[in-house]
């Protein structure tokens, strides 16, 4: 059975259609709301109002899934993402951005969440790992273009037509939806209590992994040069799917659960080499490794938590653990940087990776997804 039929294409077009819609406004919302008025802490609370309704969706899309199937939840998603920013060129008061952001999030987290389910349902069971591969570096191409896309288009043709386009954008996808499977999830029976209770660990190493990422993206330029941070970002970015869809190739070979100790160990080097904050070679090659750790754990983690779960479950945790870690990463490194200067504070953050390295001892299953 080949892997990109027709439904996984139309899958992934969807996935990206929302995903560019929401990366083109994700840096440009809140300098629209600074705008109107609202200032730097307004700015912040429209990206934290998202984030929040992002993560509280994400826990309600397994019984969204449940009772109206992909194609449903998916065309919601693309709605909720898309229509809410035609509005926003009425205003940029920040009830209305805070309003429109927070019905965004949620509809990001839906799409995130069903997307990353549907592709585990849509790929043959024995190669999962490379399809999720796949998927990875799909819908890693709105952020790599949208971010910088928005920012450039908001600065040399106005917000309007920014927020304009991101929102038929995300519209555009409701195009694919209608040639989605309309199923919902399939159920895996856990013929084990302990791989119930396996979930537990890879999701605790992966959230470890995306707080590193939330302090790497928010303090990094802070740390030492911009243009030094950027460089080393970059590199991170552009190695993190390319490690990711390796991973999944290597996992359908030989096992997901073998690349979780390897993939921890290379994301807690990087981090630990930027604590040479102002050395441009430590600090490049340091985010390139951690960010070949990052993909492979992106796809190692969701993978053998796959073999121990139902599709929506498991992929509804997954991207709980990735947002979550995220957002406690940069508020948490925030509130301790005070006390301890980037130097340590990088080394204790690669030391809470670190902490988590006996939860990488997982035992491989192979619990097939029912065709």
């Amino acid at each position: 059975m080949g892997m990109m039929t027709r439904s996984m294409n139309l899958m992934m077009a969807a996935s990206i259609a929302g995903l560019l819609g929401f990366y083109l406004l994700f840096a440009t919302v809140p300098l629209y709301a600074a705008t109107g008025g609202a200032g730097e802490l307004g700015a912040g609370m429209t990206t934290a109002a998202m984030m929040l309704a992002t993560v509280l969706a994400e826990l309600a899309v397994p019984w969204l899934l449940a009772r109206y199937g992909y194609r449903a939840v998916m065309g919601l998603g693309l709605a909720l993402l898309g229509g809410p920013a035609l509005l926003l060129p009425l205003s940029a008061a920040l009830p209305l951005v805070l309003a429109v952001s927070l019905v965004r999030g949620a509809g990001l987290g839906i799409i995130v969440v069903a997307g990353t389910a549907l592709t585990a349902e849509l790929v043959p069971a024995e190669r999962r790992g490379e399809g999720l591969g796949v998927y990875g570096v799909a819908v890693g191409i709105p952020s790599i273009v949208g971010l910088p896309l928005g920012l450039w288009a908001g600065d040399a043709l106005g917000f309007t037509p920014v927020l304009v386009a991101a929102g038929l954008v995300s519209l555009a996808g409701l195009v694919t939806v209608r040639g989605l499977p309309a199923t919902r999830p399939a159920r895996v029976t856990v013929r084990h209590s302990g791989q119930a209770r396996g979930l537990a660990g890879p999701a605790l190493v992966f959230a470890a992994v995306t707080t590193a990422t939330g302090v790497m993206v928010t303090f990094l330029p802070l740390a030492g040069s911009p243009e030094l941070a950027s460089a080393a970002l970059l590199t991170q970015s552009l190695a993190t799917p390319v490690a990711r869809w390796l991973a999944g190739r290597f996992g359908d070979r030989h096992g997901s659960a073998r690349l979780l100790m390897p993939g921890l160990l290379a994301a807690v080097a990087g981090i630990a080499l930027q604590t040479q904050v102002d050395g441009p070679v430590a600090v490049v090659a340091g985010m390139a490794v951690f960010g070949a750790g990052f993909g492979v754990l992106q796809n190692a983690t969701l993978a053998v938590m796959f073999e121990r779960g139902d599709p929506s479950r498991v992929s509804a945790l997954w991207n709980l653990a990735y947002d979550a870690g995220m957002g406690a990463g940069a508020m948490g490194f925030g509130l301790v940087l005070g006390h301890t200067g980037y130097p340590l504070g990088f080394a204790l953050v690669a030391v809470l990776m670190a902490v988590t390295l006996p939860l990488t001892a997982v035992r491989p299953v192979r619990v097939p997804l029912p065709r």
